[in-house]
């Protein structure tokens, strides 16, 4: 059996517009070990891992591969190194209007070896190999990549690394989009290419993940690597003090809030199959955490309580009153505002700045006589920035280019000037960092100390338990079983939201 790959990076050191964004850092991995590498927003591991696929060129440093100097100036280079990498927008990687089987043997295709001429019947025979060694085989080769689901479309992107024998395999947040089905199916493929010899690196904010599948970890903070170990021993807690550099005691910091009149109700709410009889109520200065599995009507569920889609029967009443919601702009109005699950499509403009996220929806308010006032709306983004601890250059900065994390604090932020007395968050933590997941705890502390009432839907069950002061637990499309805080723990949650029912004594 031939030695084991290995990489090293030694001595890395990146600068943008003279701020250092990574300072002598080291990282080495291993072939046949599932590597993680964690940080918070800034760390500097994407960063590293642009250097280490070439999308980014090193300023000092050295990358070796089996002893052997790389030197990566483009993506081309590093594929050519053996170095793949699975990102979380996997659409980026995919030709939607091709073929599983020409999508799986794109870069063959592309490729001058081996002349102008492929057999087709060569390409697709190879490509169904490669699914059958993922246990894909049920995707149909000739099916285009446009009609397959997320999970199908990862195993296309597998697939392709598995014909190309990669040596290296960097997956960037591979399981954020996906349900728990389909995280356990694409963690026995990583395990199946780590037992091939591959040399896998994973980034995650899952840190169960970590502790359930990874080898080792190195961890990243501030630009700097500060801790490299096997996982075998560590907790969650080891890893998030190594990440936030300080004792991280309360994961969800919860302020005890006097609570109020009901001020959302929701009675016998229904839309198709996803959403059947749901009842609800939130009071003020009161978190309601609605939790259950993917699948269970949560998303639909949050989309009829701000207008997104309209009801088939039940009714919604704020402050005892029946309301009529044909769209979000009527729930904003009446001051039910959301945080939804997609932010890139529905929560924020990408392609917008900070500053002018920010002010969207108090646009009349900082202008005068229809003419936006731009020292106001620059002090309004400024304030907002400084106290939600928006992490951007400046608040000209596009959205686009912020980490998830910042991202999400501008979905939020930009409500918090709003008379609004009810946010609705939909899987809010979904892709974000540890760090930044505890800022969006405290905004949510923040809301119910102002007496605001709080819905958070979510899929993360010990996220549920920790800042709800009511759990409701949804299952196939109502809600179940309702605990007060203390009173459950996570296998029992489980248990109702994957069918469970009520044992008689």
């Amino acid at each position: 059996m031939k030695d084991p790959i290995s990489l090293e990076m030694e001595h890395i050191h990146k600068k943008f517009s003279g701020i250092a964004a990574l300072k002598d850092v080291h990282f080495s991995v291993k072939g046949g070990e599932i590597h993680a590498l964690l940080g918070a927003n800034g760390a500097g591991k994407s960063t590293l891992m642009k250097i280490l696929s070439g999308a980014y060129r090193l300023d000092e440093g050295t990358i070796r591969l089996d002893g052997r100097k790389l030197n990566l100036n483009s993506p081309r280079d590093a594929k050519a190194s053996g170095i793949h990498c699975v990102y979380q927008e996997v659409d980026a990687a995919l030709v939607p209007q091709l073929t599983a089987a020409e999508n799986i043997m794109l870069d063959q295709l592309a490729s001058s070896q081996g002349g102008w001429w492929k057999s087709p019947k060569v390409l697709q025979q190879r490509a169904k190999d490669a699914l059958k060694q993922l246990g894909a085989d049920n995707i149909s080769i000739h099916r285009k990549v446009a009609e397959l689901t997320l999970a199908e479309k990862q195993m296309i992107l597998l697939a392709r690394i598995l014909i190309q024998e990669a040596k290296v395999i960097i997956f960037d947040e591979p399981t954020a989009p996906l349900s728990q089905e389909e995280t356990d199916a694409f963690f026995r493929i990583v395990h199946l290419l780590k037992d091939r010899g591959a040399a896998c690196i994973f980034i995650t904010h899952r840190l169960a993940e970590v502790t359930n599948h990874c080898d080792r970890v190195t961890i990243m903070r501030d630009g700097s690597h500060v801790f490299t170990g096997e996982t075998s021993g560590l907790t969650i807690n080891n890893l998030v003090t190594q990440m936030l550099g300080k004792p991280f005691e309360e994961e969800f910091p919860k302020t005890e809030v006097p609570v109020g009149d009901v001020i959302l109700e929701a009675r016998e709410l229904r839309r198709g199959l996803k959403v059947r009889g749901v009842n609800l109520e939130v009071r003020r200065g009161e978190v309601l955490a609605v939790v259950g599995l993917v699948g269970a009507g949560k998303t639909e569920c949050s989309r009829l309580l701000i207008g997104a889609d309209q009801l088939e029967s039940g009714e919604i009443r704020l402050l005892g009153r029946n309301v009529c919601l044909s769209q979000p702009a009527d729930a904003a109005a009446l001051g039910i505002v959301s945080v939804p699950e997609e932010r890139r499509k529905q929560g924020i403009l990408i392609h917008e700045n900070v500053e002018r996220n920010l002010s969207l929806p108090i646009l009349s308010r900082l202008s005068t006589f229809g003419f936006i006032n731009r020292k106001r709306e620059r002090q309004h983004a400024d304030s907002l920035v400084e106290q939600l601890g928006i992490k951007t250059s400046s608040v000209k900065q596009e959205v686009k280019y912020l980490s998830g994390g910042n991202q999400q604090k501008v979905a939020i932020g930009k409500w918090l000037h709003t008379d609004a007395d009810v946010f609705i968050f939909d899987e809010p933590t979904k892709g974000v960092d540890i760090g930044a997941k505890s800022d969006i705890f405290r905004i949510i502390n923040e809301l119910a100390l102002a007496g605001k009432a709080v819905i958070y839907f979510t899929c993360e069950l010990d996220e549920g338990m920790g800042i709800g002061d009511r759990i409701a637990v949804m299952c196939e499309g109502t809600i179940v079983k309702e605990f007060k805080r203390g009173e459950t723990n996570q296998e029992q949650l489980l248990y109702y939201a994957s069918g469970g029912v009520e044992v008689e004594e």
